[in-house]
Order: structure tokens, then C-alpha cells, then sequence
């Protein structure tokens, strides 16, 4: 028989009876630590490997959109949709030297009148196409676009300038700027885009400027430059050329046309020296392109008078204008002696005869016009 007291409560709590299941109760809940810290662990992972995810999508992004070849083309032709023509000319590689245009066989006298703002053609619908890397290390990128209605597509070369912190630059490898080889024939002013020209500015030659040799202008690529004559003395429809390859010669040639007010200029002066021949009472009035011929003799001075004036029609002559050979009609009024027997009788005649003229534009737009008589 056990004894009961004190010491029988002291033998009930050191029971080996009890020893088992504290130890199993610090198992189970070892096992859920275990298990809910693997749990977290692993959701800090995915949430680490998404968080990469998306930074490395963000990054990819910005680089895209911010730093990459074909952002850096993009950035040139916002500037140039824009119309600022002169930040469009601080893009690294867009400016070229007289060398460098020598070398791509381009002529180095260049006139930079057409690199301003008010000459260009806003661009719109602008759009990446490609972006391909060459194995000189230089990227080409392909954009789309339109300018004044018309759809077009250019391939930029693009090279590495170094980098700002982490960030790459560009460079154009190959300066985006054409040249147009523009010849005017029949004007020495003329309108690009509605800028005002005049080829003895622009030209090498300045005032020694000859009319009839094409002038040439650097022009942003791409570019619609449209070419017109609308001055006093000539006019033209005008002339569209797209310049849409970097570094390339773009040929433009076109023949202004007399206006109907300069036509009537001429004709008035014409007109005018005609009756003014008309007042000389001879027979053959001096520099004119008409006259009369008699065996007898005149009783008294001859009286002329035109009775049909030429129509006047004008066409190119180089750099200058020739008056069409056209027909007028003057008349005679003159009394004639017989030389064989005195006898008197009355002329009243009239002499057709032809025309032809000389129009030379002057340096400062008059024109010198000279009729002469034509067989």
C-alpha cells in the first residue's frame, strides 16, 4: 500500500505516464513552425522573382521608349513634326561639314536656307517599322510617317555617343540631311514651301550668279519641299520633291511661265515703240521693223499709222525671254510724182510686216524689252 501525503502528490507528478505526450505536443507545433516558415518563404520568392519581373519589364520599357536607337529616331523627326529646325539641328550627327558632304559626292557649297522652321512640312503618323543591327555596330531603324498627305518610310543609320549614367546615347551615323538640286529656269526668286529665295543669295556666286545653273540646298530627311514661282513677271504651278533618303542628291528642274501681267507689259511697250515708229514721216522710219519702198519721188512727207499691233506671245530664252515672231500692220499715207511724166497720184497702203523681240531680265526684276524686225 502506497502511502498518502505529501510526498504521494510529489510521486503523482513524476509519473512516467505523463513524459510521452509533452513530447508529442512539441512536435506538431515544431512541424507547423517548419511548415508556415517554408510557406512564407516561398511567398517572399514569388513575390521577389515578380517584383525582378516587373522591373526588368519596366526597364525594358524605358529603354524602348527612352533610350534606344529607335527611340533617339523618333525624338529627331517629333523635333522636326514640330518645326523646330534649329534643336533638329543639335541632334548629334544631323550637322554635316563641307568635307563630309564631299565625301558622299554631294556639292560642299551647300546653302543651309532651307534648315529653318518656316520651310518645313509638318509630320504626322510617325511610327517605328524595324530596328536591325549591322555588323559595324551600327543599328538601322526604319520609321513610317506622312508629310503633306503623303505616306513614306526612311531608314536612319544610328551609332552608339557614349552613355549618361547607365543609359546609352546615339548618334547618327550618317547625317539625315539631302540635298536638292534645284534649277529654275525663267526666275531668279522663288518660293520653297512659301519661303522666299532668291538663287544670287543662296548661290557660291552670289551676285555673278548664272540663272540657269541649279543652285543646291540642304534639306531635312524627310522632308516635302514644295517649289513655286509667283513673282511679277513669271509663275509656275510648283514643283513637290520628297526627300526622303539621308545623304542623297535630289534633282529638281522646272520652267516658270510668263504671268498675264507681264504679258501685257510687253505688249503695251511694243504697242508704244510701234506708234511712236509711226510718227517718223519718212520712208523708212529709223529702227523700226517697218518701211516702204518708192522709184518716184514724194511730193511731201509720208504719214504712218499701225492698224493692227502684233499679238504678243513670249517663250524661254535661256535665262531671259524671246518675243514669238508674230505679224502687224502698218499703213502708208503719201503723195508720189512720176519721174517718167509728172503725174501725181495718191498712196494710201498698207504694209504688213513681222516682229520678233529681246526680253532680258535685269538684276533688280525690270526687264529691258528690244523689238526688231523678223523676215
Amino acid at each position: 500500500m502506497q502511502p498518502i501525503g505529501g510526498n504521494g502528490e510529489a510521486d503523482a507528478a513524476d509519473a512516467p505516464l505523463d513524459a510521452p505526450a509533452v513530447t508529442r505536443t512539441s512536435t506538431v507545433a515544431e512541424r507547423r513552425h517548419r511548415r508556415k516558415l517554408a510557406f512564407d518563404l516561398t511567398t517572399l520568392a514569388v513575390v521577389g522573382a515578380l517584383l525582378v519581373g516587373a522591373l526588368a519589364a519596366s526597364g525594358a520599357v524605358l529603354y524602348r521608349q527612352l533610350y534606344s536607337p529607335t527611340a533617339f529616331v523618333l525624338d529627331y523627326l517629333h523635333l522636326l513634326a514640330d518645326g523646330r529646325a534649329s534643336d533638329a539641328l543639335l541632334v548629334p550627327g544631323v550637322s554635316i561639314t563641307t568635307d563630309e558632304l564631299a565625301a558622299a559626292d554631294l556639292p560642299g557649297a551647300a546653302s543651309h536656307a532651307l534648315l529653318r522652321g518656316e520651310a518645313l512640312t509638318p509630320l504626322t503618323e510617325i511610327e517605328p517599322v524595324s530596328e536591325e543591327e549591322g555588323e559595324d555596330g551600327t543599328t538601322e531603324v526604319t520609321v513610317s510617317y506622312r508629310v503633306g498627305g503623303h505616306a513614306g518610310e526612311t531608314t536612319f543609320e544610328v551609332e552608339r555617343d557614349g552613355r549618361v549614367g547607365v543609359a546609352p546615347t546615339w548618334r547618327f551615323a550618317e547625317s539625315p540631311l539631302a540635298v536638292i538640286e534645284l534649277a529654275v529656269r525663267g526666275s531668279m526668286q522663288f518660293l520653297v514651301n512659301g519661303f522666299p529665295i532668291d538663287k544670287r543669295q543662296v548661290s557660291p556666286d552670289g551676285l555673278d550668279a548664272d540663272p540657269l545653273e541649279p543652285v543646291s540646298l540642304l534639306a531635312f530627311s524627310p522632308g516635302l519641299y514644295s517649289i513655286t514661282v509667283d513673282t511679277a513677271a513669271t509663275a509656275s504651278p510648283g514643283v513637290a520633291v520628297l526627300a526622303d533618303a539621308p545623304l542623297t542628291a535630289v534633282p529638281v528642274s522646272f520652267q516658270a511661265e510668263p504671268t498675264k501681267e507681264f504679258i501685257e507689259v510687253v505688249q503695251t511697250k511694243v504697242d508704244a515703240f510701234l506708234a511712236d515708229c509711226a510718227t517718223q514721216k519718212v520712208l523708212q522710219p529709223t529702227g523700226c521693223p517697218f518701211g516702204y519702198y518708192v522709184r518716184n519721188r514724194i511730193v511731201e512727207p509720208p504719214t504712218w499709222s499701225i492698224t493692227e499691233n502684233p499679238t504678243v506671245t513670249l517663250e524661254p530664252d535661256g535665262a531671259d525671254w524671246t518675243i514669238t515672231r508674230t505679224q502687224a500692220v502698218a499703213k502708208i499715207d503719201v503723195q508720189i510724182q512720176s519721174l517718167f511724166d509728172g503725174t501725181l497720184f495718191d498712196v494710201d497702203e498698207e504694209v504688213p510686216f513681222f516682229i520678233t523681240g529681246k526680253i532680258t531680265i535685269l538684276p533688280d526684276g525690270t526687264a529691258s524689252i528690244a523689238v526688231s524686225a523678223s523676215d
